[in-house]
């Protein structure tokens, strides 16, 4: 799963990096602990040009008549996602770019779980694959997002069963693309990526509690 994750480059960072046209930000707050339910900030594409906004991390589908439901949708399942009436129709054409330095997972040594910060190689900007939806009732209306899951690869596999798809650069564009309905090629973008771009470490269960947002939640044990 893909439950906290860490976004802490300025906005004209990220603007450069994903080669966006129109921008609601102007700048940010670094962020170091990111988690549900909280703004993210979030890439799509109106057909011709790239924007970046504000979603809430929970995707809400368009036919709820509860907001809650966001809090049980944080994560989709790459293998299911065209069956789940929650997420065919955003997968079919809401699909977006949730950009990030790293996330955290939890790897369970001697009973006790212990979290680690995964990031690339480099430690650069990277776009998990991620769903939209907006949801309206009466005068109230909530853009949300859920970050997209698969099975882990070798790395990651010593660490958690399941991580979030990250999208390769060159495939970034078609990922956004809201002309690409087709659910075969969709798919093909899904798959983990490889071990040798990513390196992993142990940090502070500090990051446990979303109260605890520091640079310090970075550093290596």
């Amino acid at each position: 799963m893909c439950g906290r994750f860490t976004l802490f480059d300025q906005i004209k960072a990220i603007q450069k990096r994903f080669g966006i046209n129109v921008s609601k930000l102007d700048e940010a707050t670094p962020s170091f602990n990111i988690a549900p339910s909280q703004s993210v900030i979030a890439i799509i594409n109106d057909g011709e040009r790239n924007r970046l906004g504000q979603l809430r991390w929970g995707l809400i589908p368009f036919w709820a008549k509860d907001t809650k439901i966001g809090y049980k949708m944080i994560n989709a399942r790459a293998e299911t996602i065209t069956e789940k009436s929650s997420f065919k129709h955003a997968f079919i054409r809401r699909r977006c770019l949730i950009p990030a330095n790293g996330f955290y997972e939890w790897k369970t040594v001697n009973g006790q779980k212990q979290p680690y910060l995964i990031q690339l190689k480099g430690e650069g900007l990277f776009g998990f694959a991620g769903l939209w939806e907006k949801w309206t009732d009466g005068e109230e209306t909530i853009f949300s997002c859920a970050i997209i899951t698969t099975e882990a690869n070798e790395m990651m596999s010593d660490i958690h069963h399941r991580m979030p798809v990250i999208v390769k650069k060159e495939e970034e564009a078609s990922w956004l693309d809201p002309n690409i309905q087709d659910p075969n090629t969709l798919k093909q973008f899904l798959l983990p990526i490889d071990s040798d771009e990513m390196k992993a470490y142990a940090v502070s269960a500090d990051v446990n509690s979303a109260k605890n947002n520091h640079e310090g939640l970075l550093n290596s044990l």
